[in-house]
């Protein structure tokens, strides 16, 4: 035989040949195409990276078995013959359809007392509504079970039913699934035309019959927007259905029970699988209906100006008022049951709960570690989320990047918290291209701006398609770099919109259980997953204070934001108004 030659495969003149034609091309393209190759580049690399390549290693891994054999389909066959499966899918199904429903039909109500009447109050009503934004969904199980627990005082009321099973989940998903449905509701709501309305008074239609044919009708894709979300939001949370769910199982909780529990992490794979499919038919909806709603919208619309009604404003305060007055009193029961000595013996107030150096060992770090992780991933996620749409929206190049990009942001929304956190477990542990990233803050940090990425993509995008076309080309005629046309314009116009973005990923990092709850190690446990632990052990009243101080962090940096916003947009916006 031939000895091989001991030459490399491309010889030096090849590799010249390819760097010259590596330089001629780039040297057709300007600074700011180059820019744009390298953010879609980076983009797109995060969200594989983040995304793609922890989803399809856990697809491998249900196909495997504990030793990493293939197995084909072999557990999907053991899980889907379990006798418990069934249960478990038909209790998640029926949990989400109820919800739903329920949760729908209450903020519709809500909704168009704020926007159709003129009852008083408006925004401080709407202020209560939006309150479990900032808590997480571990709060209002806490609370119930202070209201109706084995020990609660008002456990008589559910007349012998107990609250630990399908009554706790859906009151307190319920209230924690309401202000999604909220928002969408007030800006379905608040779109209508007038002109419709003044047709069908001309016509001499009654009230009722311009509610059925006029109202209805303009708000049904908001309406079906807010049950895909509250449906997706009720089928992948796993704090509630853990804390009070007792022994009714859902496939949220029974992936935690296959992987922390039986640490089966094949079985786990082949739960979260299952659990994705349903999300990613939700994701499917929720998207051919939002592009429902811009064909609908209209340039020549007419904002509709509600005009007093006695009757109809006084139904519409008690409507709100009833549903406050319940809110109020899930989340003041859990603050009050923080600061009760002994429930239900010594109701004398302390502040002892909070000692967490001396009563919890996890101590102060939980909360330090959270505020860590709220402040680190709304800083990156903004960062990225601005950068990575402006390179999508404001570029002309690189069609196919830029709507490889797209879909990738929009994907993520599809992918439930617990599921994107196992495919974490197998994608990152004893990877030893990341050395040992695992279990630290930096990769739940990676998971946060992941899993919210969609909304604030999707902001951002909203906002640089309001800017006028006329500054970019103000830019290019004076010969100015895209980047500083970004740096000086572009951000200080998109003002708003980078504050939404980073409130939102702010809190919803503060107060996030599933996205995070695979990833923690003992130095880097997060609040909510001390309260989780904490209420598991039987510790309800240090669990109720970890949770109280989430909401009362949340809460301050979003007045701090409010303030922000009307000082600093004041001196940034005024081109909008002039």
């Amino acid at each position: 035989m031939t000895a091989p030659l001991a030459t490399s495969p491309l010889s030096p003149s090849t590799v010249a040949q390819r760097t010259s034609r590596w330089q001629r091309l780039c040297r057709g393209w300007s600074r700011d195409q180059l820019l744009q190759l390298i953010l879609l580049l980076l983009g797109i690399a995060l969200l594989v990276g983040g995304l793609l390549l922890p989803l399809l290693t856990m697809l491998q891994k249900s196909l495997q078995d504990e030793n990493g054999l293939w197995v084909g389909l072999a557990n999907f066959s053991a899980y889907f013959d379990s006798p418990h499966l069934g249960r478990t899918i038909g209790n998640t199904l029926w949990l989400g359809i109820l919800i739903t429903a329920l949760v729908v039909t209450i903020a519709f109500g809500y909704a168009y007392a704020l926007t159709r009447t003129c009852m008083p109050g408006k925004g401080l009503f709407r202020l209560i509504g939006l309150i479990p934004l900032l808590m997480p969904s571990l709060l209002p199980a806490i609370s119930l079970v202070y209201w109706f627990g084995n020990q609660g005082i008002a456990k008589g009321l559910l007349g012998g039913e107990s609250i630990y099973g399908p009554i706790g989940i859906v009151i307190g998903l319920g209230f924690w699934c309401f202000p999604h449905a909220l928002m969408i509701l007030i800006t379905a709501l608040g779109q209508s035309d007038a002109r419709l309305y003044e047709a069908s008074r001309v016509l001499g239609s009654s009230g009722w019959r311009t509610f059925v044919t006029v109202t209805l009708p303009t708000a049904r894709y908001g309406l079906l927007s807010a049950a895909i979300a509250v449906f997706t939001l009720t089928i992948c949370d796993f704090g509630v259905a853990k804390v009070i769910g007792g022994q009714y199982s859902v496939l949220a909780t029974d992936i935690y029970r296959q992987v922390i529990g039986m640490q089966s992490f094949s079985l786990g794979a082949v739960a979260s699988v299952t659990l994705l499919l349903p999300a990613l038919l939700s994701f499917a909806l929720e998207h051919r209906v939002r592009s429902k709603m811009q064909e609908q919208s209209s340039t020549k619309a007419v904002p509709y100006q509600p005009k007093p009604h006695r009757l109809r404003d006084l139904l519409a305060l008690g409507w709100c008022t009833l549903w406050a007055l319940l809110f109020l009193a899930l989340v003041g029961m859990a603050v009050y049951g923080s600061l009760v000595q002994f429930w239900p013996y010594n109701l004398g107030l302390t502040l002892d709960h909070y000692a967490f150096d001396s009563n919890s060992v996890y101590g102060w770090q939980p909360f330090t570690n959270t505020l860590q992780l709220g402040l680190f991933t709304a800083i990156a996620g903004t960062v990225l989320v601005m950068v990575l749409a402006w390179a999508q929206e404001k570029g002309r190049h690189f069609a196919w990047l830029r709507q490889l990009l797209h879909i990738l942001a929009m994907l993520s929304l599809a992918v439930p918290g617990m599921v994107l956190g196992l495919g974490y477990i197998f994608f990152f542990n004893g990877n030893p291209l990341f050395g040992g990233l695992y279990g630290t803050l930096p990769l739940m940090v990676l998971s946060c701006v992941i899993h919210y990425y969609t909304v604030g993509h999707m902001t951002a995008l909203t906002s640089l398609k309001q800017l006028p076309k006329e500054l970019e080309l103000v830019a290019i005629s004076l010969r100015i770099p895209l980047w500083k046309a970004f740096w000086r314009v572009t951000l200080p116009a998109s003002l708003p919109a980078l504050l939404e973005i980073f409130i939102y990923l702010f809190v919803n990092a503060m107060t996030t259980t599933s996205a995070v709850i695979f990833l923690y190690s003992s130095d880097s446990v997060l609040a909510s997953i001390a309260v989780l632990n904490m209420e598991d052990s039987g510790d309800t009243a240090a669990a109720a204070a970890m949770a109280t101080l989430i909401l009362l962090a949340a809460a301050t940096v979003k007045l701090l934001q409010l303030f922000l916003s009307r000082t600093l947009l004041d001196r940034t916006q005024r081109w909008r108004h002039p």
